[in-house]
Order: C-alpha cells, then sequence, then structure tokens
C-alpha cells in the first residue's frame, strides 16, 4: 500500500479534479460557513476497516496516530457544522474523512443517520465522505456518531470524538472506522481598536486633508487604515480617501496618520469634514481578516 511521493500527487490530484468535475455537473448541499485554516493535530488517532468488497478499504483494515509519527491535521468551518480530517500516513498512505451537519446547523453529540457524499449532500442530510489513497465513492451513504465534539473561535477543532459507517454506490459491504482528536485550548481571536482624533488639517498648497489617531491590537499584526472623507462647501461636494499601513503591538496605542486627496478641483478647507475609517488585520491564528470602524465629524485646520 505504500505510495511514492508523485503517485500521491497524482493521485491527490485525480481526486481533486474528479470533485471539480462533479461539482461543475451537479447540485451540492454546501454550507453558507467559509473553511477555516487547517492546523496539526497535536494528539490524536484515525482507524477504519472494511468488509470484503467494499471499495475504499479494500476489506483491510489502517490504523494512524500522531504518536507513531502520522501527520493528521484538522479543519473545521466557521459556523461549527463540517470537520474535516486528513491523515498523511507515516507510510505514504493518505486519507479523508468529512463530518457535516445538515446545512445550517452546527455539529453536536449525537447520530447522525441518512448521511450521503459530502459537500453534495441535500441541505436536510447530514454529509459523510471518507477517501484517500486515489480511491473515492461516486455515491455513498452511511451514518455516523459524534460522541465529543468542541469548537473554539472561526472553526477551530479542540477535540473530536467519532465513528462512522459508509456504503459505497449502494453496496452492502461498508467501510467502518473512528477517529479522535485533541488539540490546545484555542487562542484568542484577534482584537482591534481604531480612534479617529477630531482634528485635522487642510493644506492651503495642495488642497489635500490630514488625519491622524490611534490603532490597538492584542497580537502583534500590521494594520491598515482605510477610509473616505467628505466634505461640504457651499454648493460643492468634496470627497478624498486615505490609506496608510502601521506595525501594532499589544500594550499601547500605535499612532498613524493618513492624507486625502480631494477626487475633483475643489481643494479641502477649513472646516468640517465627514471621516469614515476602517481598520483591517489578519488574526495570524486563524489567518482571518479582522476589520473594525468609525465615523467622526473632524474639524480642520489650514495650513
Amino acid at each position: 500500500m505504500n505510495l511514492s511521493l508523485p503517485r500521491r500527487v497524482l493521485g491527490r490530484a485525480t481526486a481533486t479534479l474528479a470533485l471539480a468535475l462533479a461539482m461543475a455537473t451537479g447540485t451540492t448541499g454546501l454550507l453558507a460557513g467559509s473553511e477555516a485554516q487547517a492546523l496539526p493535530v497535536t494528539e490524536g488517532s484515525f482507524s477504519f476497516s472494511g468488509d470484503d468488497g467494499d471499495y475504499i478499504s479494500g476489506g483491510r483494515s489502517y490504523t494512524y496516530a500522531t504518536a507513531a509519527q502520522d501527520h493528521m491535521n484538522v479543519t473545521g468551518n466557521t459556523d461549527d457544522g463540517v470537520v474535516t480530517v486528513s491523515v498523511d500516513g507515516a507510510n505514504g498512505d493518505w486519507w479523508t474523512l468529512n463530518l457535516a451537519a445538515p446545512s445550517g446547523k452546527a455539529l453536536t453529540p449525537g447520530t447522525y443517520t441518512g448521511a450521503t457524499r459530502y459537500p453534495f449532500n441535500e441541505a436536510t442530510e447530514p454529509g459523510l465522505s471518507l477517501s484517500g489513497n486515489g480511491r473515492g465513492c461516486n455515491q455513498l451513504t452511511g451514518t455516523f456518531t459524534i460522541s465529543a465534539v468542541e469548537f473554539g473561535p472561526q472553526g477551530y477543532v479542540k477535540k473530536l470524538d467519532a465513528s462512522f459507517e459508509q456504503h459505497c454506490e449502494g453496496s452492502t459491504p461498508a467501510a467502518r472506522g473512528e477517529v479522535h482528536i485533541e488539540n490546545p485550548a484555542p487562542p484568542a481571536e484577534l482584537g482591534l481598536g481604531l480612534d479617529i482624533a477630531l482634528k485635522g488639517t487642510a493644506s492651503s498648497l495642495n488642497g489635500k486633508a490630514t488625519f491622524h489617531g490611534t490603532v490597538s491590537c492584542t497580537k502583534p499584526v500590521q494594520v491598515t487604515v482605510t477610509g473616505n472623507v467628505t466634505q461640504v462647501k457651499k454648493r460643492d461636494l468634496i470627497r478624498g480617501s486615505y490609506s496608510n499601513s502601521v506595525a501594532c503591538t499589544p500594550g499601547a496605542p500605535v499612532n498613524w496618520t493618513g492624507t486625502a486627496v480631494p477626487t475633483g478641483s475643489v481643494p479641502f478647507q477649513k472646516g468640517d469634514v465627514e471621516v469614515e475609517g476602517h481598520a483591517t488585520a489578519t488574526d495570524p491564528d486563524y489567518a482571518q481578516a479582522v476589520t473594525v470602524s468609525e465615523t467622526v465629524a473632524v474639524h480642520l485646520t489650514r495650513v
């Protein structure tokens, strides 16, 4: 069963192509939550075996564990409705297991019957799929039981204990297995703060408006501050936008400055403007963008 690297790569590519073709020609019950970042499993095991005639297992038994130097990754989605476990065995085997609640529902302890092939399960059906080593079901039926599951933010999977039974192409032979995962407590999500100072300047030389403020963060990140500026003077509507990026570290606010260039021929002038601001950074633990916004009235002085 050991596969060389080129065959493993080819097998994964073939499986991906088959999935893409199926998605192009069929309807799916894809869940609304977006997939989170795959994370290595700290402590886990995955095993399954099959009846004679089962296509996926070939009637054999397979066992993998992080303690045996097999690599496992786990991915949730942001509404806690899907868990994907991937295994790269030290012997070259590779497998993927998908467990999904019906659309719009979170995975919770219990038995899910009437599962069909994920991600093509109907919205009202649970989804299941065990594939790998170049083999997968075109159609399947099955059931799975979640004995325990614990999620963290952004689809982080802290704990999973589950068992499953899968039948390919309506056949009687089945593959049966179980998975156990234990990860550390999830990191806290990134927190951002944005402050826009209530005083700015309007340049008499080039008509640009300059603003400033501070950003704060709970993790070291690069923060991009962007926004739009609007000023009304007599019959003129003056608009502009600004953007800047600053390195933020926890503990103290970091200063930022933005300069808006008027989009038309009328310069920004002394007086009040509306400043809309957004601070955005990527959470390094979850690879998700975090944005906070603020809109304030700023008084410009002429310089």
